[in-house]
């Protein structure tokens, strides 16, 4: 199947880019989410997985690289180590609250980033069949400069009724 999916659009959200009251507390922290397109016919949670994590969108190891399509890092996780059972099926609520606690771990969040994680992420949860949520791997997991991360979440949205798959890695460095 992961030549069934197809990269549809990609969305960036730098906490950067928005005003707040003490900048530092928020440091380098962004939202990256990549959509790809699902076949009507396709196989259940586990396939899709695996079909994600073979696809080119997959290897991205999220420290200013971009994509790499012969890359062998994922985050800070070495490729080959990521499989569809290191991932752990969570709710819209669990999924919630990690980010949303992720989010304000510093405080409150301008209006406008609110809106905009509320659009590109919150919403894109609330509408999801399943979601899956990699579960750290352990220090033999992180590659050789894998620690650049200090925090790491990454969920896998599956939202047949859009018929699209989201990878959504929320992280700071």
């Amino acid at each position: 199947m992961e030549n069934q999916l197809t990269h549809e659009a990609s969305a960036f959200i730098n906490f950067r880019s928005y005003q707040f009251q003490d900048p530092r507390s928020y440091g380098y922290r962004w939202v990256d989410i990549k959509h790809l397109r699902i076949p009507a016919e396709s196989g259940d949670a586990q396939e899709l997985l695996a079909a994600l994590i073979g696809h080119e969108q997959f290897r991205d190891d999220y420290a200013g690289g971009g994509v790499l399509p012969e890359g062998f890092r994922h985050g800070p996780y070495w490729l080959r180590l990521v499989t569809p059972d290191v991932y752990e099926a969570v709710s819209r609520e669990k999924s919630a609250h990690i980010l949303w606690g992720w989010v304000k771990q510093s405080g409150d969040v301008p209006y406008e980033l609110e809106a905009d994680l509320q659009q590109e992420v919150f919403d894109r949860l609330a509408a999801a069949d399943h979601i899956h949520y990699l579960r750290g791997l352990g220090d033999e997991a992180i590659h050789d400069w894998g620690r650049v991360h200090e925090d790491f979440h990454e969920f896998v949205l599956i939202d047949r009724s859009a018929g699209r798959i989201t990878l959504l890695v929320a992280a700071d460095d």
